[in-house]
């Protein structure tokens, strides 16, 4: 049984346990409710909370996910008595000092994970805000200040915004969670970056991955055990296409629920794994559904529920429901819940699958044949302003008063200034604005014809508070348009070459002009042929000739 107490002001869980004690205070905060902008700043607080810790002797973390962060331990009660209360004083007290240390560990953390199937959905589902930054780098970290955290912490980090949770026998007696007052925070409004569902969009790996959103119930969570049982007997069992076919359901704190679903391929098979995931939904949206699966599924769930550790296994679970105000049922009401499911509601559960489905199909595949709208990559609409042409190919950057919109073959792509997530800014004047719904365009000055002024525009545009500053780039990694050819093989010449041959060109004509006359009149009746002089004139002038127009023969041949 599940114990409601108060430890300074915190809300508290309790739960007996035959094993180690373990413990969690969760925060309602999580990188749903940052920016892009200052991405990372959930995770940083995380992190000074816990470094002045160092080595412990007993089990501590953290986790900073989208809706929740959670410091938890296992020990003794005097470890986590230890552990809780040196936390809460952090938290009220950030060690700042070690804020430039703590940034580098969370680059050294994010360019070091590796990428998961899943990574990307949530931004095409989402877009660049709220639930959709957890696929986004952590850029805002290294303009956050000692001040940007205390005003964090003061406003996430605090008694009313916290529940506290033991499993155990009692509290500790030595525990005190010095936090400071607040408020109760929310769960942040969900937005989509899909105008349509169910859709569908293409990625690298070899997965197809079925994202969808369904409103928490029982129901939901026994239909999440049945697709999962589907999968593995069509993709393994049967047709032997997939090693894993996993799934998994996860309550989002705002009445509805995260469904998903994955199975893997191998490179020459992934047209047949996608083929055989579609009919698996195909078959469960018609209402084919196996009552022994129904049964096997309920019965798995019900042996947990009767375990002995049941109360102290669910308490991180109770606990974010307490903070999101989601019901907590008891043991009975979980089982009564169970047994009421029924086929019917199954097939309902499947409908709300596929009205809300996400499909990550494998690159060199679509979805359109089984119904799924292909997410948008590009904007349907461009700003109106003046266009710059680009140096290389077809298409250019239009600037307007409201925003940016990159013309490309493809499509547009458009990112209005008031709902830019974050620009981001190079010291060699590029630019890279991501819109919130996730659209994102790249400008390279070294590769469009600009005014003197335009970046300045658009720098104006983009909030201040949504620049994020990049570090330097070597000069190889700045494009630079090729030289444009004037003829097969050849590159533009530079100027002084040209002026090189229109001097040669006129010092030819006009030197082999006056030569000719000359020769002309000295082989005339009125001229006398026996002067030596005049002949010795005329050659001079033949040789001048051939020397001024010697630098054309030469550009050329060299060209």
């Amino acid at each position: 049984m599940i114990q409601h107490l108060d430890v300074d002001g915190v809300p508290t869980l309790l739960a007996p346990t035959g094993g180690p004690m373990r413990a969690g205070l969760t925060f309602r905060v999580g990188t749903a409710d940052e920016t892009l902008a200052r991405a990372g700043i959930t995770h940083l607080v995380e992190h000074l909370a816990l470094a002045p810790l160092g080595l412990a002797d007993y089990h501590v973390n953290g986790v900073t996910a989208p809706a929740f962060t959670m410091f938890h331990t296992q020990g003794s009660q005097a470890d986590i008595a230890a552990f809780l209360t040196a936390v809460c004083g952090h938290l009220s007290d950030l060690p700042v000092g070690r804020l430039d240390v703590e940034k580098d560990i969370l680059r050294t953390e994010w360019s070091s994970r590796g990428a998961a199937a899943i990574d990307d959905i949530p931004l095409w589902r989402h877009g660049a805000r709220d639930f959709g930054l957890s696929s986004y780098p952590e850029w805002g970290l290294d303009a956050l200040t000692a001040d940007d955290l205390r005003e964090w912490t003061a406003r996430w980090f605090t008694r009313e915004n916290a529940v506290l949770w033991i499993c155990g026998d009692q509290v500790p007696a030595d525990l005190r969670l010095s936090l400071p007052s607040g408020t109760r925070q929310p769960v942040p409004a969900v937005s989509s970056a899909l105008p349509q569902t169910p859709a569908y969009f293409v990625h690298g790996t070899r997965a197809v991955v079925l994202d969808a959103v369904v409103r928490r119930s029982a129901a939901a969570a026994v239909f999440s055990g049945v697709l999962e049982r589907e999968l593995y007997r069509s993709l393994r069992q049967e047709s032997g296409l997939s090693y894993t076919t996993t799934t998994g359901y996860d309550p989002r704190g705002d009445g509805n629920a995260t469904l998903r679903a994955l199975a893997d391929a191998l490179a020459e098979k992934q047209d047949a794994v996608l083929g055989g995931f579609v009919d698996v939904l195909a078959k469960l949206r018609v209402g084919r559904i196996e009552q022994a699966d129904l049964d096997a599924t309920v019965a798995k769930r019900e042996d947990l529920l009767g375990t002995a550790e049941v109360d102290a296994a669910r308490l991180p679970g109770y606990a974010l429901n307490v903070l999101t105000g989601e019901p907590n049922l008891t043991i009975d009401e979980h089982r009564a819940e169970l047994k009421a499911v029924d086929l019917a509601d199954l097939h309902a559960v499947a409908g709300e699958v596929m009205g809300s489905a996400l499909l990550m199909v494998p690159r060199g595949l679509t979805a359109d044949w089984a119904g799924f709208v292909a997410a948008p990559t590009h904007s349907s609409d461009t700003v109106d302003g003046t266009t710059y042409r680009a140096r290389e190919g077809a298409g250019g950057l239009r600037v307007g008063d409201d925003g940016v919109s990159h013309l490309g073959a493809e499509g547009p792509l458009t990112v209005r200034y008031d709902d830019c997530s974050v620009m981001l800014t190079w010291p060699d004047g590029a630019r890279q604005l991501i819109g919130a719904d996730a659209i994102t365009l790249h400008i390279e000055p070294t590769m469009l014809e600009l005014s003197p002024g335009t970046m300045a525009a658009i720098d104006a545009g983009v909030p201040a508070d949504r620049h994020v500053a990049m570090p330097a780039r070597t000069p190889d990694q700045i494009p630079q348009p090729r030289p444009i050819a004037r003829e097969a093989g050849t590159a533009r010449r530079p100027w002084w070459e040209k002026l090189v041959m229109v001097l040669s060109g006129l010092g030819t004509l006009v030197m082999g002009g006056f030569t000719l006359l000359l020769t002309f009149a000295t082989l005339s009746d009125d001229t006398e042929p026996d002067e030596a002089w005049f002949w010795g004139v005329i050659a001079v002038g033949w040789v001048l000739t051939v020397i001024l127009a010697l630098p054309i023969v030469l550009l050329k041949r060299r060209r």
